[in-house]
């Protein structure tokens, strides 16, 4: 059985996703970016969306097996750690940190995980 979650993110319609999708055991957030003017506000902002998305799901952030960061400057991740360690506290899953071009240049992060269900 596969379950489609939708936030009713601009681009969900746009491109053609959904926010996440429970299957196999696991929910997969899409690739996340938050609102915000800076690197950490905008880290904030799409844990914020991802935890929703894994409430909706019925998981959370303690249940996260995999994340991958992607930014357009590597130098603005570390900004963000101690966010990340407080989100995921006792519970850090597997990580990857990727730098590269975003959707849009105003956005400076996004975050995308694999969570149990």
């Amino acid at each position: 059985m596969i379950e489609r979650i939708f936030s009713g993110g601009e681009f969900e319609a746009k491109i053609g996703y959904c926010r996440a999708v429970v299957a196999g055991g696991f929910v997969h957030v899409a690739g996340t970016v938050g609102q915000g003017e800076t690197v950490t506000e905008q880290c904030q902002s799409a844990l914020e969306t991802i935890k929703g998305a894994l409430e909706k799901a019925g998981s959370d952030l303690s249940k996260v097996v995999r994340v991958n960061y992607y930014l357009e400057d590597r130098a603005e991740f570390e900004p963000c750690w101690p966010i990340l360690a407080e989100a995921f506290g006792d519970n850090p899953p597997a990580a990857t940190m990727i730098e590269c071009g975003l959707i849009d240049p105003k956005y400076r992060i996004e975050i995308e995980v694999t969570a149990l269900a």
